[in-house]
This record gives structure tokens, C-alpha cells and sequence, in this order.
């Protein structure tokens, strides 16, 4: 069986996270009633002039100059023309032949080592209206417009990856780039976050690329990802077998797990591209570079690097803190506090991280503050709460902020660290269980865990575990 290289390009779709649309004042909130965020420009009637968003070439030119990119001057708008029922126009205002960026790349780490992916391009262009296909029929579908005209940054990677792998990390650092910028939430429940992915395969060493097959209907990273590996298989078993490769639109199927055939391929020419006569060309002067520039923050992998040089941090916290901007920022106030640069680290990838899975939301929507992180993080130091109930504390803070010290007070959470109160829960337990206090004499350490997790029990794990244990061993070896 032959061996053959993938080669993998994406086209990321990020809905900017602008208050009104790209051509007109309409709000992009997202929740509204159907087509109710709406006028004349996005339901496209005739007659009317778009009217360009300058926030939204604002946010676009921070995207091209984080990747590194040309900004291309003047560049220019274009009708793109294709007839579907969520295009009212039947033609999309998109960029091409002078997009807004080009020529550019990201980094991306992978394997211990940090690869460049490059950047075809970047521009900018509207949204779709969205398709609902209602289950009760299945007969019709309807069109929600409140989508139409939402700011689009089209990033078009070069098919730099190489492997399933490749794909993830750029994902995820392109993904991390957005948020950093501010420019997108990049939500991809709600649509937010958009992926094509193109695929081919050929004979290891070849000098040309195989034949491209696309893959739309992807919208989430799991996709993306099935999507891929099951074109590389597909493809691969095409080509021993002698089949010759059609270039091809194939949709993804996450049900069945695999890609179907949707259409033939087209090019530039089948949308018949030409430069849209009601938008002047873009001319962003070099002081709009300039200032835009300036106001770049430092990104996902730069801050990765430098957490580990200055505050000693593992490869792998300082990865997952730097994937997201707000919990970056949030370690770095809080060692700034005064806190243990590893403790903060800790409770962030930790207790911080799982309440954003189980809760089901955005880190940004955390009401814990630096400073109450620190002090909680100081009460367990001078052990006046105890772990498990700083957890407790951690849960509060994270839901409603406030101060750590009058929770653990309204919950009576404090650590008993009191000798003689603690000695009678340690001799009720040791008389509850004898078979564990024998188990412990013959050696069985186990046996003694189990025992100082009945006084933390009894306690409601307010007794100073530590005090405890030598509290039991001192007790027990006496006996």
C-alpha cells in the first residue's frame, strides 16, 4: 500500500463581534426574534446603498496585522454572485482580487516545536441570512435575516498542515487570536465560528499537490476534525484502488461520520466576482496602521512563553492559561497581589476551568476578582480554611464575587485547628471503627487515611487535616 502526505488548508469564518452590521445600523445581538433586526440594506432591496462599517475594518486590520499580513492598499469589495435562499441580493459583497490582508502566517505549536501555517489572505465580507428546516414537515424551510449582513473575517489559510494534529493546534490558535484581539467571542454554538476545510492526498515526495476536495458544514472542532481524517482515509483507499479523484464540494455528515458528495467545485470565475459599484476602494492610510498596530495586545503564544520564563511555570499551565486572554489576565493580576505564582495556577486550571465546563460558560462571565483570589488562596496558607472549603469559597466567588474572609464566615467554614476541640472527634472516631485503628497497627497506611477522613467527615471538613493526622498517629501509637 502506497504512502501518501495530506495536505490540509482552512477557511475560518469569524462573525465579528461589531454592535451593528457591516453595510447598515442594524444590532448583530444574537437571540432576537426572527427577521426582526432588519432593514431595507440586509433584506436587500432595490435601490438601496451599503454603507461600510468603519469598526469593522478596524477589527479586520488587527486580524491581518497579528498574522502578519500585507495590507493590501487600496483594496476593494466585490459582488460575489450565486443564488441561494439565504442570500436576498443573490450576490454577497466579499473581497478577492484586493482583499484586506494577505500574504501573512500563524504560528502554531506542535510536537514541542512551533511551525508557521501561512496566510493566503484575509478580508472581509457579510453574512448570510440562517435556514431553518423545521422537523414537523420536512417540506419546508424558512429564512431567519436577522444574520444577514453580520460582519464576516474571512481567514484563508495556505494547505500548510499536514496531519489531523496540525489542524487542532491551528484551530486553536487562531481561535485564541480572535479573543485576544477582542474582535470576535467566537461562540461556536451560536454560529460564531465557521470552518472549511480543504484536503488532498499524494504520494509521499510528489511535487504536486493532489486533487482538492472541500468540506463545508462544519461547525465545530470535533467536526473539523472527523471531517478531516475521514477525507485522508477516504482519499488514500481512492488512490490504491486506481480511482481517479474528482475535485469536489462534499458536505460532512456527523451522524454517519463521514462526507458525501455535495457538488462539483467551483472556481472564482463560476461566482463571477466583479468590483461592487456602490463601495469606493478602501484606502487605510498608514496612520490607521500605525495606531492600530500600537494597540495590539500581546498574544496567546508570546505570553506562553514569557509566563514560563518569569513566573517558572510548566509548558503545560502556562498553555492552558494563555488560551484564553481573561484567564491569563487573571493570573497575572493575582500573582501581582502577592499570590504563589504555582497556587494561583492551580486553583485557575483547576477549580476556575471546571466550573466554566460543568456551568457551561464563557470565563469572561466569572465574578472572581485578583484580589479576592489572592486572599482566599492566603487563607488556606495560614491554614485558617481548609482546602475543601476553600473550594466552597472558590464556588461563591466565581458565581458572585465578594470577600473570601465573610464567606468562610457566613458559612462557618473556618479551620478548627484547636487541639482540644478536635481530640474528642478524633477519640469518637478511633472507639467507631476498630477494625480500622487494628489494620493501622499492622501496618496498613491506608487504614489511616480512611480514619482522617472520618474527622473530616464529622467536622464537615473544617478540622485541619494535618493537625489531625498527627493527632492519629500520636493516639495510636500510644495504644
Amino acid at each position: 500500500m502506497a504512502r501518501y502526505q495530506p495536505s490540509i488548508g482552512l477557511e475560518v469564518h469569524a462573525e465579528l463581534s461589531t454592535q451593528t452590521k457591516i453595510f447598515c445600523g442594524c444590532s448583530t445581538a444574537v437571540g432576537g426574534p426572527p427577521n426582526t433586526q432588519v432593514c431595507a440594506v440586509c433584506l436587500g432591496f432595490p435601490g438601496v446603498l451599503p454603507v461600510l462599517n468603519r469598526r469593522v475594518v478596524d477589527y479586520g486590520l488587527r486580524a491581518a496585522l497579528a498574522m502578519h499580513c500585507e495590507i493590501v492598499r487600496p483594496s476593494i469589495f466585490e459582488r460575489k454572485g450565486y443564488y441561494y435562499p439565504d442570500l436576498p441580493k443573490n450576490f454577497q459583497i466579499s473581497q478577492k482580487r484586493a482583499p484586506l490582508g494577505r500574504n501573512g502566517y500563524v504560528e502554531i505549536g506542535i510536537n514541542g516545536s512551533t511551525k508557521r501555517v501561512g496566510i493566503f489572505d484575509c478580508h472581509i465580507e457579510e453574512d448570510a441570512a440562517k435556514l431553518l428546516h423545521p422537523e414537523d414537515d420536512g417540506q419546508h424551510s424558512l429564512v431567519d435575516f436577522n444574520r444577514s449582513g453580520v460582519p464576516l473575517l474571512e481567514i484563508v489559510s495556505e494547505p500548510d498542515m499536514h496531519s489531523p494534529a496540525e489542524v487542532e493546534a491551528y484551530m486553536n490558535a487562531v481561535r485564541s487570536m480572535l479573543r485576544y484581539l477582542e474582535i470576535s467571542d467566537c461562540r461556536m454554538e451560536q454560529g460564531q465560528l465557521r470552518f472549511e476545510a480543504s484536503i488532498s492526498v499524494c504520494p509521499e515526495r510528489a511535487s504536486e499537490l493532489g486533487t482538492r476536495v472541500e468540506v463545508k458544514n462544519l461547525n465545530s472542532f470535533r467536526a473539523v476534525m472527523g471531517a478531516v481524517e475521514c477525507e485522508i482515509r477516504r482519499q488514500s483507499q481512492a488512490l490504491d484502488a486506481g480511482e481517479e479523484l474528482v475535485q469536489e464540494t462534499r458536505l460532512w455528515d456527523d451522524v454517519r461520520g463521514v462526507t458525501a458528495p455535495m457538488r462539483t467545485k467551483e472556481t472564482a470565475m463560476d461566482y463571477r466576482y466583479f468590483p461592487e459599484p456602490d463601495l469606493v476602494p478602501l484606502a487605510v492610510d498608514d496612520e490607521w496602521i500605525a495606531q492600530v498596530r500600537a494597540e495590539l495586545p500581546e498574544l496567546g503564544e508570546a505570553r506562553r512563553k514569557r509566563l514560563i520564563a518569569e513566573y517558572e511555570l510548566s509548558d503545560y499551565d502556562a498553555g492552558i492559561l494563555t488560551d484564553e486572554r481573561v484567564l491569563a489576565d487573571l493570573f497575572e493580576a493575582t500573582a501581582g497581589e502577592g499570590a504563589a505564582p504555582k497556587a494561583v495556577a492551580n486553583w485557575l486550571t483547576g477549580e476556575f476551568l471546571r466550573l466554566v465546563k460543568t456551568g457551561d460558560v464563557q470565563a469572561v462571565d466569572s465574578k472572581l476578582e485578583p484580589k479576592a483570589l489572592a486572599e482566599l488562596i492566603a487563607l488556606v496558607d495560614k491554614g485558617t480554611v481548609s482546602t475543601s472549603a476553600a473550594k466552597r469559597v472558590f464556588d461563591k466567588l466565581f458565581e458572585s464575587g465578594g470577600s473570601p474572609g465573610r464567606i468562610v464566615e457566613a458559612l462557618g467554614l473556618g479551620q478548627i485547628s484547636d487541639e482540644q476541640e478536635l481530640g474528642s472527634v478524633v477519640a469518637t472516631i478511633i472507639e467507631e471503627h476498630p477494625d480500622a485503628v487494628e489494620n493501622f497497627r499492622k501496618g496498613k497506611e491506608n487504614a489511616l487515611k480512611f480514619l482522617v477522613g472520618q474527622v473530616m467527615r464529622k467536622t464537615k471538613g473544617r478540622a485541619n487535616p494535618q493537625l489531625v493526622n498527627d493527632m492519629l498517629r500520636e493516639r495510636l501509637g500510644a495504644e
